[in-house]
């Protein structure tokens, strides 16, 4: 039997493989008794600065278990794997196609879930492939050419490709080793299966995309980018097609909605034929970058090992008195401030790096909490108005050509002009007050969110930060309505997933939803005879 053992120890610049040194030294066993070792978690231990260190965890196998256990089988550290029953998958047939709106996390491992059982679907995306997609993302940055349809929102691999592919979640599932397995075998680097943060980069996520759309179409799958999901068709409570470009009809007894947090026309046309839509909370602000060799010295101490990674942080105020709460989301060590506008005339701000966060800032969104009391609207729709006020805010205070508004940490936080800016935000930034942006209590939310950030962390307030805005599509504004079986309220068929729905928060998360969507439509189909392959 397996064993899993805890609390190994490696020093920065000692690789893995003196993990079995670290195991016979804690345990007093010979090398040779080890037969099989896999390292399965790795973390930064940095509460004694600078003496930062690497926890890690361990998968072996041992020569003499048994006499192993009696020794050591009450250390907390020690415990015998007890392995989980292999999934299997009962091939199924459906004389239907099954429809899937959107590539995102959701729609892709939804299709990706949906092949294990041999079934088929037609996949439709709005943008383009990945490929493409980049090339038009890279020229919008460098020349502030949107286009609506392909951008950091819409396109092959949803939102999620261009950020820094984090897939950190709060959720425990058996099915994050799956996700995980797949976006290995699909050319995502091996050491997210055991990295406590791990994370996948913009460079190498859209070459994993684009080998799951390889993928799905040698498995019968049909693919179809520049086909926007644009109204749907119901019968009697159910769904019986979707409509693709105000033209294309395409019969479904099973649609899954995959839409991402960015598709405000399909809310709107979901609205239009009264699906149950509510207002979700969400969170808006401003991105901050800084100097990343000065988060380091933060997080690490003075004098730390050269080999660490680029450190992060997650931060998080509440203020007792409002019931608002300011926080940290979406950080990027040796990241770049990007563009995600998605609608002219709005400027959105996103973080992204790539695999080897090589960049000389770490930035990340600072957000502050909003509801519908904020929105000033019963309509399910009012937190996609109030985001998109926001945007337009922020167009306009850049000057145009989706510049964005920026200005120094310190100056923002004493309600100030002046100072150094230094923004990575392509196309470029222009200072600006950027507390007249926004409501003034998420103004001085996240003004006090930053002091009480800064008896955390000595040296986030500073006058070498910069803070560019807005960042205002941090999840969904709605959450469309669906039952314990996952199909929309009142419209059988209709299965809502991931972020776009109001289930998800993360690549990690919406993957997780598009199976459990995915496993719901197959055992639908089994319980309605769907034939055995």
């Amino acid at each position: 039997m397996p064993l899993l053992i805890r609390n190994l120890v490696l020093a920065p610049g000692e690789g893995e493989e003196l993990l079995r040194s670290a195991l016979t030294r804690r345990f007093s066993i010979r090398d040779d008794d080890i037969r099989e070792l896999r390292l399965v978690r790795k973390s930064v231990d940095a509460r004694k600065k600078p003496q930062v260190k690497f926890v890690c965890t361990v998968r072996c196998l041992l020569a003499d278990e048994a006499g192993f256990l009696a020794l050591y089988g009450t250390d907390p550290d020690v415990e015998a794997v007890v392995e989980p029953p292999r999934q299997t998958f009962p091939q199924l047939s459906h004389p239907e196609r099954i429809l899937i709106a959107g590539m995102g996390p959701a729609g892709l491992f939804a299709a990706l879930r949906l092949a294990d059982y041999g079934l088929r679907a037609t996949v439709l995306e709005r943008g383009k492939p990945v490929e493409e997609r980049t090339r038009d993302v890279q020229a919008f940055w460098a020349r502030g050419e949107l286009d609506p349809e392909s951008n950091v929102q819409f396109g092959e691999g949803g939102a999620g490709t261009f950020s820094d592919g984090k897939l950190t979640t709060r959720v425990n599932d058996p099915n994050i080793a799956y996700v995980i397995e797949k976006l290995i075998a699909f050319g995502a680097p091996p050491e997210i299966g055991y990295l406590a943060k791990p994370h996948i980069g913009t460079d190498r996520l859209c070459t994993v995309v684009a080998s799951i759309r390889r993928f799905l179409k040698q498995r019968g799958f049909d693919i179809r980018f520049r086909s926007c999901l644009t109204d749907v068709v119901s019968h009697g409570g159910r769904i019986g097609a979707g409509i693709v470009n105000g033209a294309e009809e395409i019969p479904c007894r099973f649609l899954v909605l995959a839409p991402g947090h960015s598709a405000r026309d399909t809310y709107a046309m979901l609205a239009r034929h009264g699906v149950l839509m509510r207002q979700k909370p969400f969170a808006v602000g401003v991105r901050i970058e800084h100097p990343q060799p000065l988060i380091n010295r933060i997080q690490y101490g003075k004098g730390h090992h050269p080999s660490l990674p680029p450190a992060d942080y997650a931060l998080a105020y509440n203020d007792r008195a409002t019931g608002r709460s300011a926080y940290s989301f979406c950080m990027c060590p040796g990241g770049v401030v990007v563009a995600g506008s998605s609608e002219e005339g709005g400027v959105v701000t996103n973080g992204m790096s790539t695999y080897l966060r090589n960049s000389p800032a770490a930035n990340s969104a600072l957000v502050v909490t909003v509801g519908p009391a904020d929105f000033g609207d019963a309509s399910p729709l009012a937190g996609v108005e109030f985001q998109r006020l926001l945007e337009r805010r922020a167009f306009a205070a850049g000057g145009g050509g989706y510049r964005a508004p920026a200005q120094n940490l310190v100056a923002f936080v004493e309600a100030k002009t002046g100072g150094r800016i230094a923004s990575s935000y392509r196309p470029g930034v222009r200072e600006v007050p950027l507390g007249e942006l926004f409501p003034p209590a998420v103004t001085e939310t996240l003004r006090d969110g930053i002091r009480f950030f800064d008896r955390k962390m000595r040296g986030f307030l500073t006058a070498e930060a910069t803070l560019t805005g807005v960042e205002a599509r941090t999840s969904a504004p709605v959450r469309i309505g669906r039952g314990e079986d996952f199909q929309a309220v009142g419209v059988g068929g209709l299965y809502p997933a991931g972020e776009g729905a109001g289930y998800a928060g993360g690549i990690m998360s919406a993957a997780l939803d598009g199976i459990r969507v995915a496993d719901a439509i197959a055992n639908q189909i089994s319980a309605q005879g769907g034939s055995s392959i």
